[in-house]
């Protein structure tokens, strides 16, 4: 059958409604994360996931440029340490950006001081409960205060407590995860928590996943594994090919085999050194079997078998025996994208997928 030509009127008018709906889309996207964007002071309101060896100057820079929020991730830093890095990376952006910091570590109330006093107006406490003095130092200095939620029942003990925005995080993630999937957790939290802007994460790469958390209530999304992979990411480019390669499925959890010997669950890509740390387990569960090995020493074990592997994979690109942490999305990681392209693509997924859904109604 011959295509059939509209008259050049028809054709102006259709293109001019398409138009339209575009710059409609844009601004319900706009409105769906107003929120987010005043809380964060950002044009998108998509945060960087804060990733050890990853999200350092470069990388938070240039997603703060790109319009997005940066997150830089503290880590094991001590305050000097992490007093010259974010001087770093405010010479490579005027733009906002938060300060992610681990609550278990040590020095945790001097990393908060040296944060505020360096003109960071959010920090982000992750890696467990924050204690009342660190809610306490943060605010006390009027920083905002960031906090995880892995259930409403903590999300509304947060919110009590001080807590100026969540992040829900769904086990899709890369890295540390919870045992509870975002689709679950966006149902059981979105609804009932309005009082503080709510962001979400784990398993996103695409802009209609985020148009539908959004339209559920959440303020912006969070995304890590997509990043990773970007171009200003300073991780070894072997790391970033592993990501190009990988499938959904490659991105598994770190497995357990004994109950007594509890192993913190890490979502990364599957490798010799997964397998080793099986037969690490099982050899180690052995030897405390046997006699030779006390509890204490069978965990310390299990616990060190990781060591430095994240830097092994990250910086020399060693993917076969460090730990190549990555989220479910990492099968959405087609090609090493700058940040402004990965941003712009979520943003345009967004409004194209409102536009399809607007020419569909109108032509009911």
């Amino acid at each position: 059958m011959p295509d059939i030509i509209p008259p050049h009127g028809e054709a102006t008018g259709s293109a001019a409604r398409t138009e339209l709906a575009r710059v409609q889309a844009r601004a319900e996207v706009d409105r769906l994360w107003a929120a987010g964007r005043d809380f964060l002071g950002c044009e998108a309101a998509i945060l960087g996931g804060a990733m050890s060896w990853v999200s350092e100057r470069n990388l938070t820079a240039a997603i703060s440029n790109a319009g997005g929020f940066g997150v830089l991730a503290c880590g094991s830093m001590g305050p000097d340490l992490l007093e010259r890095e974010i001087a770093a990376t405010q010479a490579l952006t005027q733009r906002p950006f938060g300060v992610n910091l681990i609550t278990m570590h040590p020095q945790i109330d001097d990393l908060i001081r040296v944060t505020v006093a360096a003109g960071i107006n959010h920090v982000v406490l992750a890696g467990g409960i924050p204690s009342g003095s660190a809610v306490r130092a943060v605010k006390d200095r009027g920083a905002k205060l960031v906090c995880f939620s892995p259930a409403l029942v903590l999300a509304k003990r947060l919110v009590r407590s001080g807590a100026d925005a969540l992040v829900i995080e769904g086990s899709e993630a890369g890295g540390h995860i919870g045992p509870v999937s975002l689709t679950v957790l966006a149902q059981e939290i979105l609804p009932h928590v309005r009082d503080v802007p709510v962001f979400v994460a784990g398993g996103l790469g695409r802009g209609e996943a985020v148009l539908a958390y959004l339209e559920m209530g959440a303020a912006g999304a969070q995304l890590g594994t997509r990043f990773a992979a970007a171009v200003e990411s300073i991780a070894h480019p072997r790391f970033k090919e592993a990501f190009v390669r990988a499938s959904a499925r490659d991105a598994i959890p770190s497995i357990q085999l004994d109950p007594r010997f509890p192993v913190i669950p890490v979502r990364g890509l599957a490798n010799d050194g997964t397998k080793r740390f099986l037969e690490h387990q099982a050899e180690t569960l052995r030897r405390f079997q046997d006699g030779e090995l006390t509890k204490e020493t069978a965990q310390l074990a299990i616990e060190h078998f990781w060591a430095g592997a994240l830097r092994r994979a990250v910086i020399d690109g060693d993917i076969e025996q460090g730990s190549v942490m990555a989220g479910q999305s990492v099968g959405l990681v087609t090609s090493v994208m700058p940040v402004a392209e990965i941003i712009g693509e979520i943003v345009e997924q967004a409004v194209s997928a409102l536009v399809a859904r607007h020419m569909i109604a109108t032509q009911r």
